[in-house]
């Protein structure tokens, strides 16, 4: 079976505090875009943040999806939609919510650089060290060595359906569940949330 990975669940505090740190860093570096490109489905909650804060009006969609298992470290990128607008002679920041292997982001950067916009940049609320591409902006970087599985919000569902699922492997009971996740993980995760998933699978 897959063993179950170290998990670090991001609360909406933690979401707060990237974005307002991102917009610091863009703001100090004089660098507000003219438009966000949001990598859905991962980055399009941090986009939408970065553009409030930053009174950016213009966001666009590219989307980059991950052919893996979720809650691993691998899984190879590919880019499945393209952008949702012309970004021609603009100043564009690309954003994710992480750069784990750096690949989608760094196939996103890519695919703007072709659309000719006259600056592209890039960010992501969390920047693994062990990535292949770094973003021009990270709000908190995860060293190498301490790699784990980060739960957002808005993905907390999935993730957890998934992580459910590796963890009745070791002991069906929702007890049981919750206990391999919570020593396994370091997940804590309510019995009724556990329930739910449960239900939901055929």
């Amino acid at each position: 079976m897959d063993d179950l990975p170290r998990c670090r669940a991001a609360t909406w505090a933690d979401i707060d505090r990237w974005a307002d740190r991102l917009e610091e860093k863009v703001r100090a570096a004089r660098a507000v875009p003219e438009a966000i490109v949001g990598l859905t489905r991962g980055g399009w909650v941090p986009t939408r943040l970065l553009a409030d804060r930053l009174g950016v009006h213009r966001v666009v969609s590219l989307r980059a999806q991950h052919w893996g298992i979720t809650a691993t470290p691998t899984g190879a990128a590919a880019l499945t939609e393209g952008l949702s607008g012309p970004v021609k002679d603009q100043r564009v920041l690309v954003v994710d919510d992480i750069t784990d292997t750096g690949d989608s982001l760094r196939l996103a950067v890519d695919h703007v650089r072709k659309a000719e916009p006259s600056r592209v940049e890039s960010a992501a609320f969390l920047h693994i060290a062990r990535s292949t591409f770094t973003p021009t902006y990270y709000a908190e970087e995860i060293p190498r060595d301490e790699w784990v599985w980060v739960v957002f919000p808005w993905n907390y569902w999935e993730d957890l359906r998934t992580l459910a699922a590796k963890a009745a492997e070791y002991g069906p009971s929702l007890e049981a569940m919750r206990s391999t996740l919570r020593v396994k993980s370091g997940l804590d995760v309510p019995l009724a949330d556990l329930q739910r998933v449960r239900a939901e699978t055929p």
